[in-house]
């Protein structure tokens, strides 16, 4: 059986929107959250960015009846500030001299007509996760690149995740050389299969898919 796929129109929208994810490891982020949008439950993202991932979460959410969640505090994570390659200038508040990747967000929603079926949550990861207590479908771990942030998303929010559900890593890169962009998720991608909590269901690039086995973390 061929893994669910996003309709064109869909799939137009993520590769128009500001972002970083190729569309190999979009199509996979798409299946994965059309498998864990059967659970009922909803679906969440760390690290919104522009919406770019959010477009597929969304249509995957839409599709199962369920919501999609996304929490970031929209400043940008380190890689993304000035001076750095991934910086762009096109996201900073002139008023106030920092990044708000908070408007081109709501408008990468609203051009793919997915407003009604995403909650942002705007703020830092540790902080959203402290507050919140209803179980995830999927938890999508896409914020930031150091061992303190990512281990902190992972902390946060992988207890939530029910028995069979999703956990999905991007960015995960094992050569030591990746070490400013990849290596940190790389170490909790390794830390969640050595808890005995999640087995790998697939991988496609840099994303690596984890199934929810057992309770404890």
């Amino acid at each position: 059986m061929p893994a669910p796929s996003p309709k064109p129109e869909i799939l137009a929208a993520f590769e128009a929107a500001k972002g970083f994810m190729p569309v190999d490891e979009g199509l996979a982020l798409y299946a994965a959250a059309a498998e864990a949008g059967r659970l009922g439950l909803p679906l969440l993202e760390v690290g919104t960015y522009c919406g770019r991932s959010t477009i597929l979460l969304a249509d995957a959410a839409r599709a199962a009846g369920v919501t999609a969640l996304t929490v970031d505090h929209h400043r940008g994570s380190e890689e993304q500030q000035p001076g750095w390659d991934y910086h762009d200038p096109e996201t900073v508040d002139r008023e106030i001299g920092l990044m708000d990747t908070l408007p081109t967000f709501r408008r990468t929603l609203f051009k793919a007509g997915l407003e009604d079926h995403v909650v942002a949550l705007v703020g830092r990861s540790p902080q959203v996760a402290a507050v919140w207590g209803a179980p995830l479908g999927l938890v999508f771990i896409d914020g930031g690149h150091t061992d303190e942030h990512a281990s902190a998303d992972y902390e946060g929010w992988a207890p939530h995740l029910t028995e069979g559900a999703l956990l999905v890593i991007h960015d995960v890169f094992p050569d030591p050389e990746d070490e400013f962009t990849g290596q940190a998720p790389y170490r909790v991608y390794l830390r969640a299969l050595e808890s005995g909590a999640f087995r790998e269901v697939s991988v496609t690039g840099s994303l690596r898919v984890l199934r929810r086995t057992a309770a404890g973390i």
